[in-house]
């Protein structure tokens, strides 16, 4: 009997958001793939998930040839999630090294780029696909004292909308989750550097003064990966508890 399961694909899916959203996706009775440079983390999401529908692989976005090499050993993707991302520290932008900046751009534009090529030569030979990057309101507007990593999400974000546009007629859609500040690994390792002025800054940057849930992100995927959704493409969906209204 054929599998008409959906084939999920989410990088960065050892915590945080990726994790959240694999949880959800497992709840749906999709196959789930995770994809993180971490394996320990890997193993043990995919411990807490506790389902014969999850599959891991250890993968460094940001290296190309092992991007090749395990979305070749995939078979179908039906929906990739492009979650794998990383920060830098607060600072000044004449203050960045290089190698900050190429850190960032490596991960978070360059990987991104090639796990969508990949994703799409499996989807245009299947005939539909649904690809969801995570961008940040960082790639909306100024982002001051992580103007590297503002500039890959607004990078992010335009890879999204040109590349929605050039495979529209292929039943391929392609979008885009903008968080603001949410309660991640990464977002308190940001808060740890900080005094207590900027952490009660960044925890009240939005009108509804508090940290978003990785859950509710989540939802916003799902729901973007869903037929719900079918006339939505090019689409930068903005969830930051009203920081940019």
């Amino acid at each position: 009997m054929a599998n008409n399961k959906r084939t999920i694909v989410i990088t960065g899916a050892g915590a945080g958001i990726g994790a959240a959203v694999a949880k959800h996706f497992v709840a749906l009775g999709d196959n789930v793939i995770l994809l993180d440079i971490n394996a320990q983390s890997l193993a043990d999401t995919a411990q807490t998930l506790g389902s014969d529908k999850v599959t891991t692989h250890v993968l460094d976005v940001a290296d190309k040839s092992s991007v090749l090499k395990v979305f070749a050993s995939i078979e179908k993707i039906d929906v990739l999630v492009n979650n794998a991302g990383v920060e830098h520290i607060p600072t000044p932008m004449h203050l960045v090294s290089d190698e900050m900046l190429d850190k960032n751009l490596n991960i978070n534009v360059k990987g991104l780029w090639w796990c969508m090529q990949q994703a799409l030569h499996k989807m245009l030979a299947q005939g539909q696909g649904n690809i969801i990057n995570i961008a940040s309101v960082a790639g909306l507007r100024s982002a001051p004292m992580i103007a590297a990593y503002s500039a890959t999400k607004h990078a992010v974000i335009g890879i999204t909308k040109s590349a929605a546009v050039e495979y529209a007629r292929k039943n391929i859609r392609i979008n885009a989750v903008c968080p603001s500040f949410i309660d991640t690994d990464m977002v308190r390792r940001t808060l740890s550097l900080m005094d207590e002025t900027g952490q009660r800054a960044i925890v009240g940057a939005n009108p509804m003064k508090r940290l978003g849930e990785v859950d509710e992100i989540a939802n916003a995927i799902v729901w973007l990966a869903s037929n719900e959704s079918s006339f939505m493409t090019g689409h930068t969906m903005t969830l930051d508890g009203g920081m940019t209204a």
